[in-house]
């Protein structure tokens, strides 16, 4: 067998209302080269202007991943000519990047393992290309975009760690609101550096660049390791290269050679003075970090009590766990507030293919909901009624309870008058009532619910039933 390491960079577009270092709009669009300024054509004698917020947000991502954070924010030429980069330099960070030797905590099948990030820097994205059997197009939309690398170092060992990094580190972005970190709008892309060896030093490193999807990371890990094994097994050695992954097969192949580092030739941009990075600032920035998604799932295993299954489906989306915490902060008990939350409400969302903030529903509905249920104003049964009411029109649940009248009948003497009546018009049933044929019960709270229209309190309606069942049996006739 060989030790598999695996190490990743991974790039995410930050949102932010222009580009990083020119005025165009910073927006998802599918009309190409319509967000575009001088700055990002690289025409002549225009001056970059870095954003502030797009900068703030590379920190806040940075400080979340637990990283040393710079004295100042200097920017960085890195030297290369490429179509999709007109001025043929990338305006990056290497010389002080945002953050340095952090680390981010993952759950790998309830095993907590630490991943070390090497660092994450700031730069513009480029331009993107779109090759045909003759001839290429560039759209000049993506150029300038926000972008934040992250480069781990190589301390993943198989598929399900490196998948799993990359799923807590979607997290940490939204959960920042710094990005939607969309696959599927191009917002995060990831370069994947597998080795294989047979002892404790590295392998070879086989780069596969630009990888759109996390199945891609998956299948093209695979392909790798499969590669790399059968050219140990004969007796081969696997070339430090870099690869790409083709889409439709799940295969890599060579695309270039890489025994040295490339010589991008790095020097200090010169039109953006540095910045200083302040301990005022940077603790501005701290108090916008809320708790992560790992940080919420122990909080609601021991002090909520909640399964792991339970926490693992709240947390998976930080809206729905806004939500839940919202529930509990208005006086919930968590524990019910996830089953509605969980069950109703995230069955109704995934139903209808919506998210939280598309229903008129609050937090402290569901917990009205809760109280109504404990306080036996409405059965659990009603309360589904109640629930379905309040998430098509958003009233109040106590306002739709009293509008439909479905307050329950909790007093002794109101039920008791219907249980006889009940009994009496089921003469000959009742008087063959068997306490252990449990249908038999059932029929009878049935017909007394029905008579009530729902109202009469389940448990007392039963209880009744059993007493007078047992009595009326051994009347005369």
């Amino acid at each position: 067998m060989y030790k598999v390491t695996i190490g990743l960079e991974v790039h995410c577009e930050l949102e932010s209302n222009s580009k990083v270092f020119s005025p165009a709009i910073n927006g998802y669009t599918e009309a190409p080269n319509s967000h575009v300024a001088y700055q990002d054509l690289g025409f002549p004698g225009i001056l970059p202007v870095a954003n502030e917020e797009a900068v703030k947000r590379a920190l806040k991502v940075s400080m979340a991943m637990n990283c040393k954070t710079p004295d100042e924010i200097i920017f960085d030429r890195k030297n290369y000519y490429y179509p999709d980069l007109p001025k043929g330099y990338q305006i990056t960070q290497m010389t002080k990047p945002v953050g340095i030797n952090g680390y981010v905590d993952i759950d790998v099948n309830g095993e907590i393992k630490r991943v070390d990030i090497h660092d994450t820097h700031l730069e513009e994205d480029t331009a993107s290309l779109d090759h045909y059997d003759t001839y290429s197009l560039i759209d000049y939309n993506r150029s300038g975009i926000p972008l934040l690398e992250t480069v781990t170092e190589p301390c993943l060992h198989s598929k399900e760690e490196a998948l799993t990094f990359l799923e807590t580190y979607r997290s940490l972005i939204v959960y920042c609101g710094v990005s939607e970190a969309r696959s599927d709008k191009g917002q995060m892309r990831c370069d994947v550096n597998v080795s294989l060896s047979e002892t404790e030093e590295l392998g070879s490193k086989v780069e596969i660049k630009n990888i759109n999807s996390f199945y891609n990371v998956g299948r093209a890990i695979d392909f790798e390791i499969e590669r790399q094994t059968e050219i140990l097994q004969n007796g081969g050695v696997v070339e430090q290269e870099t690869r790409r992954l083709d889409d439709e097969t799940g295969e890599t192949f060579h695309m270039r050679s890489k025994v040295d580092a490339v010589d991008y030739k790095y020097f200090i941009e010169p039109n953006i003075a540095p910045t200083p990075v302040t301990d005022e600032m940077l603790e501005e920035i701290r108090k916008t970090i809320p708790m992560l998604q790992l940080d919420r799932k122990r909080k609601y295993m021991n002090e909520y009590g909640l399964s792991e299954y339970d926490a693992s489906v709240l947390v998976k989306s930080k809206e729905d766990s806004d939500f839940f915490q919202e529930c509990v902060d208005a006086g919930a008990d968590p524990k019910k507030a996830c089953n509605w939350v969980t069950g109703m409400l995230m069955g109704y969302l995934n139903e209808n293919e919506i998210t939280i903030k598309d229903v008129p529903i609050k937090p402290v509905m569901i917990k009205e909901l809760i109280d109504l249920v404990d306080n036996k104003t409405i059965s659990s049964k009603q309360a589904k009624e109640v629930f379905e009411c309040m998430i098509e029109s958003g009233k109040e649940p106590n306002i739709i309870v009293k509008e439909k009248g479905m307050m329950q009948i909790t007093d002794d003497n109101a039920i008791h008058d219907v249980v006889m009546e009940v009994l009496k018009e089921n003469d000959e049933q009742a008087r063959s009532y068997n306490p252990e044929k449990t249908r038999m019960i059932d029929f009878f709270v049935g017909q007394v619910m029905k008579k009530t229209r729902g109202k009469a309190n389940p448990a007392k309606t039963m209880e009744m039933l059993r007493e007078e069942l047992l009595k009326y049996g051994n009347k005369e006739s």
